[in-house]
């Protein structure tokens, strides 16, 4: 009587799951390069930073409109960084007067990454013509933000 051995395979050797995880690990790869999450994070920030100046140059007008055209009396023609709501405005521009009683902002936007201790990562001025620009000068990816009215 003759036995027959046959065998039969079941699972995957180790040769063919090295493949496949080193074939994953390739497209992984080549998805987070093009994906590049630290552009994006900057570019994420960079957004907030045009919304956050064009909300204190509204608040601003906003603020010139109701009294008259007179812009806020802090505001100086040489460019400064605003202060933090609550801050120690001491050399900074001291914009509490858009925050009074939450009639222009609720609280002066700041920069994503912070500011400075006191100040809000903004800066502003006026011309002699009484146009205000805001700048933000803490931009990543060599982008520049500024606006003037």
């Amino acid at each position: 009587m003759l036995f027959n051995k046959t065998y039969s395979q079941k699972g995957f050797t180790l040769l063919e799951i090295l493949l496949v995880v080193a074939a994953i690990a390739i497209l992984a790869g080549i998805v987070i390069l093009a994906i590049n999450p630290t552009k994006q994070l900057g570019d994420t920030r960079n957004a907030q930073r045009r919304s956050d100046v064009n909300t204190i140059l509204n608040a601003v007008y906003q603020y010139a409109i109701d009294n008259n055209g007179s812009l806020p009396s802090s505001i100086t023609t040489t460019q400064t960084e605003v202060c933090k709501t609550g801050g120690t405005c001491t050399g900074l521009i001291d914009l509490t007067v858009l925050t009074t009683n939450e009639k222009y902002l609720v609280s002066i936007p700041y920069d994503p990454t912070g500011g400075s201790t006191n100040g809000a990562g903004y800066e502003i001025k006026k011309s002699a013509n009484g146009r205000v620009t805001v700048v933000a000068p803490d931009t990543e990816q060599g982008a520049t933000i500024s606006v003037t009215r």
